[in-house]
């Protein structure tokens, strides 16, 4: 089963049974749910949803279904088409529409589609409205529309231009300042989106794009996730084309990596390092990232006197406690930046726009600027689960075990020790368990995630 319901949307591989995978039936039976919702809870003669979606191969077809659903349901629809997950954030409030879908399974491999869904905001829904579309998908309490009554389509396909405006229109990016210092950029947009959106927005700024991977076929050249082992080919084009350095971006364009000069992972975790410094040191101000993310953001943080806070993992919670505590940028480790001069949800524009601008402000090489931040390392693993294996008992049986430690227990189990820290959590769209580590070595952060996993699978049985 393959089919992941949760409160921030529907996720599943095409094919095989309903119920199982994200079939055509589960599309057009949550498209309905989501639907239903925002009709019980918005008093409008007409609703009006923005949708977009990635370049997957399965795209198109659960795009037509989605629509259509809406369109039965007396909702008009605007369809950006092949767009991103930023994209249509920012275009559901400009449009004034009551909610958006993206369809896009994220960092997913190319089986993988998901509907994504967001409020009139722009913003992923609560987890309260989340449960209220899974009650109404249970029960199929949907009502269509008459014949005269259904929804209409708007199809505007400038939404990635408006984008880019948008971004180059903040005050803290300086296109110009960027376009004077001649940047040479290779991008790897995963022959998705971001393949069309990102050389954009690079030649608008004055920088020199090398593509690689642009073409959005849907055929991701490799997996999608933008992790180390995954990027050996961007990394070696960056040295053999001597760019100053490499961007990479997920098939929704809403994680951003970026590779050093030398051609060795910036890390993920640091992009959001690196676009704070710069955004902190002209308006001072607080940060939030979530448990998993790197102990770097708070001591740069606190280099610049604001006041960082961790959340529970989900961009929906590092909004919330962003707001909570008036941050003005945030975001996860995995490469996802949250600026709310721009709007709240990962930007992978806005993060290259704010590092390109950082850059052009220094002199130093990608690398070297690397190397100036507080220097950890992770080690990111995971345990595939079978339906036998009682989660809560092993992260309650790891509790008990470290209670003589620093804990959290808001999302999983977080323990801090004095020089590392290790976070265990069940996974939100995949049947795993996540067990992030980060300590001050790689061999450090990497033995002791070999170590907690021999406990849990001790805990386990397994």
């Amino acid at each position: 089963m393959t089919l992941i319901k949760s409160i921030s949307g529907i996720r599943g591989t095409i094919g095989g049974k309903v119920g199982d995978n994200l079939t055509p039936v589960d599309a057009v039976k949550f498209a309905s749910a989501y639907g239903t919702f925002l009709k019980n809870n918005i008093k409008k003669d007409k609703l009006t949803v923005v949708i977009g979606r990635d370049a997957r191969i399965s795209g198109p077809m659960i795009h037509n279904l989605v629509v259509n659903t809406l369109i039965g349901l007396g909702i008009n629809v605007i369809d950006l088409g092949l767009s991103t997950t930023p994209t249509v954030e920012i275009a559901v409030p400009l449009e004034k529409a009551d909610g958006g879908i993206i369809l896009t399974a994220s960092h997913n491999p190319k089986q993988w589609n998901a509907l994504k869904l967001l409020n009139a905001r722009g913003e992923f829904l609560s987890g309260k409205d989340g449960e209220q579309i899974l009650e109404i998908a249970e029960s199929e309490a949907f009502d269509f529309s008459d014949v005269d009554s259904l929804g209409e389509i708007t199809v505007n396909d400038a939404y990635m231009d408006i984008h880019i405006d948008e971004v180059l229109e903040l005050p803290l990016v300086d296109a110009e300042a960027v376009a004077k210092r001649k940047f040479k950029v290779v991008v790897d947009g995963v022959n998705s989106s971001g393949g069309i959106i990102i050389p954009k927005l690079l030649e608008q700024m004055g920088v020199e794009c090398v593509k690689l991977y642009c073409e959005p076929n849907g055929h991701f050249p490799h997996n999608p996730e933008p992790l180390k082992e995954h990027l050996g080919d961007i990394c070696k084009l960056v040295v053999d084309e001597k760019a100053d350095f490499g961007i990479v971006v997920d098939p929704d364009v809403d994680r951003l990596a970026f590779i050093s000069n030398d051609g060795e992972m910036f890390g993920e975790e640091y992009t959001l390092v690196a676009c704070a410094d710069y955004v902190l040191s002209k308006t001072p101000g607080n940060t939030v990232s979530n448990m998993s993310s790197s102990r770097a953001l708070r001591d740069i943080t606190n280099k610049h006197n604001g006041t960082y806070q961790a959340s529970a993992v989900g961009e929906v919670n590092v909004v919330e406690l962003m707001k909570k505590t008036n941050a003005i940028i945030g975001g996860e480790g995995n490469g996802g930046i949250i600026y709310p001069e721009s709007h709240y949800g990962r930007d992978s524009l806005v993060g290259v726009a704010l590092f390109l601008t950082h850059l052009a402000n220094l002199d130093m090489t990608v690398s070297e600027l690397r190397a100036s931040y507080p220097q950890y390392y992770m080690s990111k693993n995971k345990i595939e689960l079978t339906p036998q294996i009682d989660v809560d008992a092993i992260l309650a049986a790891m509790t008990e075990k470290y209670k003589n430690e620093e804990i959290n227990t808001i999302d999983g189990v977080k323990i801090d020790f004095a020089e590392n820290w290790v976070h265990l959590r069940k996974s939100n769209t995949e049947p795993i368990i996540r067990i992030y580590t980060e300590a001050q070595t790689q061999e450090l952060a990497d033995n002791l995630a070999l170590r907690i996993i021999d406990e849990i699978k001790a805990a386990a049985g397994i």
